[in-house]
């Protein structure tokens, strides 16, 4: 059970704020993969990404309690599913209509993980990889990481997680901001945007 970062704090607050809406902190990204697919080792090797990173596990708990928090869990299922469209009269139609379905499926930020893979086949020897995520778990710097390594643990094999480098445990991070001096960090802060 960790605390929130300001940020993540934020992003609670608009998901919480009109749940009639979509969430506009979700992020979509769609990959076309081209050529022989082992969709069984796309898999696994996303599930080796859930169990590495923490931070991608984190529910984020906000009643019955007097500040959120987010707990992370040991083994949350990985949301996977395969979706085939090679027969469909127009494949890159049913694509675009299960890219917007996804698109539009909420997530419950008390249920981990918040993160989810739909692998759609369009032909023998295509795919299109759905990536769906909340900004909550990630941001722009580590997206690119994470996707690298889910391609990586695929191109050599889950077991290859060892050899990927070490992964710094998130309560490190919130422990580090936990301590920052935020009178110290308000003065410089206003110290630089002084006259603007």
């Amino acid at each position: 059970i960790l605390p929130l970062t300001p940020l993540q704090h934020g992003f609670l607050f608009h998901a919480l704020y009109d749940d009639a809406v979509q969430d506009s902190y979700v992020t979509q990204m769609v990959f076309t993969l081209d050529g022989p697919l082992d969709a069984t080792g796309l898999q696994m090797a996303a599930r080796a990404l859930l169990r590495r990173h923490a931070s991608l596990r984190a529910a984020f708990v906000h009643h019955k309690v007097k500040s959120p928090v987010q707990v992370i869990q040991r083994a949350p299922e990985l949301p996977w599913h395969e979706v085939d469209v090679s027969d469909t009269t127009d494949p890159e139609a049913a694509l675009e209509a299960e890219i917007s379905r996804d698109y539009e499926e909420r997530f419950d930020l008390a249920r981990p993980p918040l993160l989810r893979f739909t692998l759609i086949r369009m032909a023998p020897k295509r795919h299109a990889l759905i990536f769906t995520s909340h900004h909550i778990l990630m941001d722009g710097w580590s997206t690119p990481l994470l996707l690298n390594e889910l391609f990586t643990l695929y191109e050599k094999g889950a077991e290859a997680a060892a050899e990927l480098p070490h992964v710094t445990p998130w309560r490190d991070y919130v422990k580090w901001l936990g301590a920052r001096d935020d009178k110290a960090a308000e003065t410089a802060w206003k110290e630089a945007f002084k006259g603007f």
